[in-house]
């Protein structure tokens, strides 16, 4: 097991200290140590790796693991382990949608875009940024890439025109490039109109369910 004691061969223990009443790890120390233990790691294990047990390293280390992973620098897969993003072969970037239904990712790192299905498209919004994985080269050349993750939302907003039908309240938005019906409670619909133009907040982010 790799262990290592708190801020131990951190080249970046006084910025941290600085900034910090109760300072950790920085998350430079935090991508090496992860590269060098060779496999991924929970929270609880990087805990006791990196010597965080108060109870305020503890929750400072989960939030900063947290942050690391919204800003594309880790990935924590369906075990809640988390790894550096590059090692696990995935690309970041910026979604654009179409009006069709299908959309591409736009790499962090200035590569060739990734091809998104409209079945990929349905878990996110136009805007959102994600990491995705290469999953094959189609017929016509394109990469397509499979979302692994969204790392940030960045749709809590929209305007469009509302309806009613069949006792079913939702809003189409005016944004071509969200293919999305946000779909409104009964009793959230306030005093719209069947066909008026309405502003909705997001409340419950998409998913490829929903």
């Amino acid at each position: 097991m790799v262990s290592r004691k708190k801020n131990d061969r951190d080249p970046h223990a006084s910025r941290e200290a600085q900034k910090y009443d109760n300072p950790i790890q920085s998350r430079e120390f935090i991508l090496s140590h992860l590269k060098d233990r060779g496999a991924p790691a929970t929270h609880e294990t990087l805990c006791s790796e990196l010597g965080q047990s108060s109870e305020e390293g503890i929750e400072a280390l989960r939030r900063r693991l947290i942050a690391m992973c919204r800003d594309g620098q880790l990935i924590c897969n369906r075990r809640g382990a988390y790894l550096p993003i590059e090692e696990a072969d995935l690309v970041t970037g910026r979604v654009i949608g179409h009006k069709d239904g299908f959309g591409f990712l736009v790499p962090d790192d200035g590569g060739s875009d990734l091809f998104l299905t409209a079945r990929q498209m349905r878990q996110v919004f136009h805007g959102d940024r994600v990491a995705a994985r290469v999953d094959r080269v189609d017929d016509r050349g394109r990469r397509e890439g499979v979302i692994v993750e969204v790392l940030e939302y960045r749709t809590s907003q929209t305007v469009g025109r509302f309806f009613q039908e069949s006792g079913i309240s939702f809003v189409v938005p005016e944004n071509a490039r969200i293919n999305h019906e946000v779909l409104i409670p009964q009793e959230n619909c306030g005093n719209a109109r069947h066909g008026q133009y309405v502003v909705v907040d997001i409340v419950r982010q998409p998913t490829v369910r929903t």
